[in-house]
């Protein structure tokens, strides 16, 4: 199971892990569960996708649902808006480009109201709504920039949005035929979704909140009472509420899930910078610990080993740091941090130095 007396890792699989041997590479590293982010997956591949995973491992497979987000439609490569234009807003069907932007629902678009402010792509680019009318909205660009696709889109005041999209609801039914048992319930706001999710997937599974809204926020302490654990997103978190307040979020709502007594993950950005090197920053392992110390259950590793380069590396950083941490429980004397440098394992031979060269020294 993900929930476990020790410190679970969570592992997205994507292009660069979803192979026989970086899965077991992976479980040998330490991984506890395996994440499926339909973010990022299509339905029509998904029954294969799971077999294959079931094939290849015994760990749990997560589903993780899209959830009904407003997202950017197909863009061509380079597409741009400008400063001051105006951009028509238009349902998914439609190509877009530099004065026409497809979004994804499209109901949700008749459900703007002038005023509300857009924010694509974490503020790359800010639209102002001016109108809306059947089907589609004029909008004023008020920061410009790139718009690429399937970009997420923030709107403020927020529209509401059904819990699942078709697609979830097709990817849930595929996953529970299949024998999957462990939920990830994207964009949670209230515990009504909870157990809406329970009801398609059955008492016996796992649904995991994610909190990643300031709805989701307000209600956490409702939506614990009716999942088996939560999940602080923290990138779709800050499309919500300022970057400087993440931090202090974090620490607040790991504080309440250990009084409420409900599992608690943590994720996004975790190790970004292994996506491209072999290994990460020193403010990623700071984070990565003191997001441990702030009481969190378990780490959800993304792009890290979804799309990156060294996905095996990375969960061994996450394991090796989970050691690192468990064994601060007990409490660390100085000589022990400062000992066991990777060089000195190296065990080195030194010549000494020849006799007349050693005196002058």
């Amino acid at each position: 199971m993900l929930v476990s007396a020790r410190k679970a890792i969570l592992c997205t699989l994507g292009p660069s892990s979803m192979d026989r041997e970086t899965i077991g590479q992976l479980e040998a590293a330490g991984v506890t569960g395996f994440r499926i982010n339909m973010s990022h997956s299509d339905v029509a591949s998904l029954p294969e996708s799971i077999r294959f995973i079931q094939g290849c491992t015994r760990r749990p497979i997560c589903l993780d649902t899209e959830g009904a987000q407003i997202r950017t439609g197909l863009m061509p490569d380079g597409a741009a808006v400008v400063e001051g234009s105006v951009v028509r807003l238009v349902p998914e069907q439609v190509r877009g480009d530099g004065s026409t932007i497809p979004l994804t629902p499209g109901f949700a678009i008749e459900r703007l109201s002038p005023s509300t402010r857009m924010s694509i792509d974490f503020d790359s680019v800010t639209l102002r709504i001016d109108r809306v009318t059947d089907g589609w909205a004029e909008a004023t660009v008020v920061t410009g920039g790139e718009v690429g696709s399937r970009k997420a889109v923030t709107a403020f005041p927020s529209p509401r949005l059904p819990t699942f999209t078709e697609k979830d609801l097709l990817a849930i039914e595929c996953a529970r035929a299949n024998g999957v048992q462990q939920y990830a319930l994207s964009f949670c706001e209230h515990p009504s979704a909870v157990n809406q999710l329970r009801e398609l997937v059955g008492p016996e599974s796992m649904i995991v909140a994610k909190i990643e809204s300031r709805e989701g926020v307000r209600n956490l302490g409702r939506i614990a009472e009716f999942a088996d654990a939560i999940l602080v997103d923290r990138g779709d978190l800050s499309r919500e509420v300022r970057l400087e307040a993440i931090p202090l979020l974090q620490k607040a709502i790991l504080r309440k899930a250990n009084a409420l007594g409900i599992p608690a993950y943590v994720a996004t950005n975790l190790l970004e910078s292994m996506v491209a090197r072999r290994a990460p920053t020193r403010a990623e392992v700071n984070d990565v610990m003191n997001t441990l110390l702030d009481g969190a259950d378990g780490l959800v590793l993304a792009a890290e080993t979804a799309i990156g380069k060294h996905p095996v590396e990375a969960v061994q950083m996450i394991a090796s740091l989970l050691r690192e941490y468990e064994g601060s429980i007990e409490g660390y004397r100085i000589d022990d941090l400062l000992g066991d440098h990777p060089l000195a394992l190296a065990r080195v031979s030194v010549k000494p130095l020849p006799e007349h060269l050693a005196r002058v020294a």
